[in-house]
């Protein structure tokens, strides 16, 4: 017999007829919530037996609860489940909403165009940026903000007026300076000021390239695996999306497409996303073949390619053949702090001038007094001093969550990729298992782990979870990888007494 919940749910669903399934059950539980429906202060059923009693997948109702305990209408007790908070988060539902209002929900979500409907049904970002174990979160904290801080406020005491108006001209030209510059040491980059484009961050500059270069219809590869953030920026813009595998050697390019050839290839080469693989030799000659065959643009997002710890440091594929077909995108959210929303583009010099133009039209750009800090701070050497700070920092915490994976759970679990460069790892989960319940499950506990499952285009996922180290020391990455186990543990995936070595 279903109970009252599901019943309520069932009933409601029949009126919220836009949007995902997931969408329209978590609108249904959320009002219910607000209207005081479902009382507060009581215990929901548990997701296996609510997605029982609606016929729908136990992820979706996982997912739903997730939802609903990051807006704060729902708390987790340990061992006794998910419990409707006492009091609602502001901005919440009116809980004094008379019945007939609920029927203006559908209409609001008819308003949402099918583009929009698409986006919202396939929005992965997460509520939790900081803790244990955020994948790709920094360490906020060991920035020199009061340094920088008094870089800005002596810009700001007489700023020029050119810092004060929109940018017109690819962001401030003191930051292009010392990127080139940068760049070119660092990453082995070949490029002038004048090919260098500020973004807010790499979203927009995925945003740009595909609005200024693809048309509607046209076919783009990724990385499968790969970045949800680019798939979703890729799919509103009205492109083919095509996932190509990833292996021990990087993206599996199809040397003789027999469709229409891509018009973009999105890479992640230093440091595949999420993976951890870079990519060969071989593999960089052949996208650089099939690049200039075919009239495509290869798009490689450089984002964490600084924090290396052993060995040669992957040069950028932009800078492998001079003129080459890349557009290179980079960001400085994991080497200062993601909050800043600087990246940039360096792209050839053919399209440096239609950009430029494209990007003022767009975004109309600024924080001109922020960007001439930066060119600043880089200029005197404090970048590469923080990068080199923060590059022990992060080994050394690399290495701790390495040493408890390889303690408690046992070699197995250990990533199958070089674990020696970036801000997170992947633990390997046997096949067949559940990896979104168990990141559910973690939540509920105070741990912020991300499901590898969920980076997959297609459904022949390998499972695992990312966990981010950057900014958890080692007394929180002790305690919350304890917590984890023990979710392991009751996943039926480790033995109680796990696998621990002398």
């Amino acid at each position: 017999m279903r109970s009252l919940y599901a019943d309520h749910v069932l009933e409601r669903l029949q009126f919220v007829t836009e949007g995902t399934l997931q969408q329209r059950l978590l609108t249904c539980m959320q009002t219910a919530i607000a209207e005081g429906v479902f009382p507060r202060a009581t215990r929901l059923p548990a997701t296996r037996d609510l997605a029982r009693e609606l016929s729908v997948s136990r992820n979706t109702v996982l997912n739903v609860y997730e939802n609903l305990m990051a807006q704060g209408y729902v708390t987790a007790r340990t061992g006794s489940g998910t419990w409707i908070a006492e009091h609602l988060p502001e901005g919440s539902l009116n809980s004094q909403r008379t019945p007939e209002a609920f029927s203006a929900s559908p209409r609001s979500l008819a308003a949402i165009s099918k583009r929009g409907a698409s986006l919202l049904g396939h929005a992965n970002a997460s509520p939790y940026q900081w803790g244990a174990f955020v994948p790709g979160a920094p360490d906020v904290t060991q920035f020199p903000h009061k340094l920088f801080s008094q870089i800005q406020a002596r810009l700001s005491r007489q700023p020029e007026v050119d810092r004060l108006i929109y940018s017109s001209n690819g962001g401030c030209p003191q930051l292009r300076e010392a990127l080139a510059d940068y760049l070119s040491v660092a990453r082995s980059v070949r490029a002038e000021a004048d090919q260098i484009i500020i973004t807010e961050g790499i979203h927009q500059a995925v945003d740009l390239v595909t609005r200024v270069l693809c048309d509607t219809g046209d076919t783009v590869w990724i990385e499968e695996p790969g970045y949800w953030g680019t798939r979703n920026l890729l799919r509103i813009n009205g492109l083919k999306i095509q996932a190509r595998e990833v292996d021990a050697q990087g993206i599996v390019p199809d040397l003789a497409p027999r469709a229409r050839a891509p018009k973009m290839i999105f890479v992640t080469p230093s440091h595949q996303y999420p993976l951890g693989v870079h990519l060969s030799l071989e593999r960089r000659k052949q996208l650089l073949d099939l690049a200039r065959k075919h009239k495509t643009w290869l798009v490689e997002d450089d984002y964490d390619s600084e924090f290396r710890f052993a060995g040669q440091p992957f040069p950028a594929l932009q800078g492998f053949e001079p003129d080459a077909p890349v557009i290179y995108m980079g960001t400085f959210s994991k080497t200062l702090y993601p909050a800043l929303r600087i990246g940039y583009l360096v792209v050839p010099k053919s399209l440096a001038q239609p950009l430029r133009i494209a990007a003022a039209e767009l975004y109309r750009g600024g924080h001109l007094l922020v960007q001439r800090a930066l060119a600043e701070f880089i200029q005197k050497g404090h970048y590469v001093a923080h990068i080199r700070r923060m590059r022990k920092l992060y080994s050394q915490r690399r290495r701790f969550l390495a040493g408890l994976i390889a303690r408690y759970l046992g070699p197995a679990f250990m990533p199958q990729a070089s674990h020696e460069a970036g801000l997170h790892l992947v633990i390997h989960l046997p096949a067949g298992c559940d990896d979104v319940a168990i990141a559910a499950l973690a939540l509920r506990r105070g741990v912020k782990v991300r499901p590898l499952s969920q980076y997959y285009m297609l459904p022949q996922a390998q499972r695992g979870l990312l966990l981010g180290y950057a900014c958890v020391d080692e007394r929180q990455c002790q305690d919350a990888f304890g917590i984890l186990k023990a979710c392991l543990v009751e996943a039926g995936i480790v033995k109680k007494e796990g696998v621990e070595r002398g």
